[in-house]
């Protein structure tokens, strides 16, 4: 399929964070972009203020004249996008050309130097990175990536076609379609297992995944994992480490160790040890263009960050409010050692929002173990995404399994008024629901708006 040959992109599902990073890339080369997705979102405006065509009904008629021209037309969807849609059965049974994301995504970039992040945790955050790292020193490259960069103000970055970089997603098995050059492997938690049944078939995936890499590729690892690798790690000796950790004004500094170089007081400025290991497996990723290693080492302090990964909403003397992607237990896990290693001593208050019925059930134990360690809890309802009610599951069911004296099961709008109630000194949201979209109330409440 030679992509340069089509005039028309039509997604089904724009709205998802790939799936919009794919449209503004179509959109910047030409193309005429349009699509369909179930709700309106600030993702989706900011297509719409690009000159691409959303519409939210799932009615054949919405679809512009032009985009019904199989000749010219691909019409790129979604896994999520449920197979009875009415505009999904069109295309496919009429012939169009109908690929998933992962696969355009694998066209797009198989005649580029392409890095690929995998990993049930830290693909965004680790890619993000990557990219900074890469623009920083000169590199010409494209990245499509899994939130919206701090640094970019975007999940789109077009500075070149030499290089490529892209998040690897394990969903669907959808990482399976691309062909890295280099490619990195960041952990390999039991996760989506209404997709894979068991952790060994999603532990089988990571390692089929690495034999896609291309002759003569290399794939870092997390040390420890259960996959051949170049190793990466904090104190433990890895080929590439990191040592000698402090912190100093709420940034990090410490050693970075390689096969043939010591970088010494390397500085980060984003909470969280996992966050170090982010950090260290783009900067090992990165140097694999022949940057300087020096010149990586300190593009790292001038990273500010992915949109909904531990962002400080507001600092303030007596007030820290922190908002973060976190829907796994391993991911809160990782909030709450950045946020009682960053501010110690201090009380905090956590609000999450469980993501799926089947990932609440088949992990439970762990949230009642991870929202545990906190001060006090807040649950809301699960978000459903993509599913519908499980019989037994819900966030009342999840609630009783929390040891925590200090925990309550609120509506979102009763959420400000109880966070006000419990005026705590720090504030944590968490989840990848439609939780993000509280936070601005929350400040505006709270007397903290924009």
């Amino acid at each position: 399929m030679n992509l340069n040959n089509l005039h028309n992109v039509y997604f089904i599902g724009i709205g998802g964070i790939g799936m919009s990073a794919l449209a503004r890339y179509f959109k910047f080369i030409g193309k005429n972009v349009a699509g369909y997705d179930r709700t309106e979102s600030p993702l989706t405006m900011e297509l719409t203020g690009l000159g691409i065509g959303i519409h939210y009904e799932d009615r054949l008629s919405l679809v512009p004249k032009n985009f019904m021209d199989k000749g010219n037309t691909l019409i790129v969807y979604t896994p999520a996008v449920p197979k009875d849609h009415s505009e999904y059965l069109y295309f496919v049974t009429r012939g169009f050309e109908v690929k998933k994301r992962s696969e355009v995504l694998g066209l797009i970039t198989e005649d580029t130097f392409c890095f690929a992040v995998a990993g049930t945790h830290g693909k965004t955050t680790t890619s993000s990175i990557l990219a900074h790292l890469l623009k920083e020193t000169g590199t010409p490259l494209t990245a499509f990536l899994g939130g919206i960069s701090e640094d970019f103000n975007s999940n789109f970055l077009l500075e070149g076609t030499e290089y490529s970089v892209v998040e690897a997603d394990e969903f669907d098995r959808s990482f399976l379609r691309l062909s890295p050059n280099v490619a990195c492997i960041t952990s390999m938690d039991a996760d989506h297992l209404d997709i894979y049944g068991d952790s060994e078939a999603l532990k089988k995936s990571f390692a089929d995944f690495a034999l896609k890499i291309k002759p003569n590729g290399k794939l870092f690892v997390h040390n420890g994992l259960p996959i051949p690798g170049i190793t990466y790690g904090i104190e433990d000796g890895s080929d590439f480490s990191i040592t000698n950790v402090n912190v100093k004004e709420g940034v990090y500094e410490f050693d970075i160790n390689t096969p043939v170089i010591t970088l010494r007081k390397v500085r980060f400025a984003k909470p969280g040890r996992h966050n170090l290991l982010n950090a260290l497996a783009a900067f090992s990723m990165a140097l694999e263009t022949g940057a300087p290693a020096d010149r990586l080492a300190n593009a790292l302090l001038t990273f500010k960050g992915v949109q909904r990964r531990f962002t400080y909403q507001v600092q303030s003397g007596d007030f820290i409010f922190i908002d973060d992607y976190a829907h796994h237990p391993s991911e809160i896990d990782a909030v709450h050692q950045a946020v009682t290693e960053m501010h110690r001593g201090k009380k905090v208050l956590a609000v999450f929002q469980p993501h799926l019925f089947s990932r609440t059930r088949d992990f439970a134990d762990d949230f009642a173990d991870s929202l545990s360690k906190f001060d006090s809890v807040i649950l809301l309802d699960i978000y459903p995404a993509r599913e519908s009610p499980l019989e037994g599951i819900d966030s009342n069911w999840l609630l009783s399994k929390i040891d925590n004296p200090n925990k309550k099961l609120l509506k979102k709008s009763d959420l400000v008024a109880e966070i006000k109630k419990q005026a705590p000194v720090i504030l944590v949201t968490m989840g990848a629901g439609d939780i993000g979209l509280e936070v601005p109330k929350i400040k505006k409440e709270l007397g903290y708006a924009n």
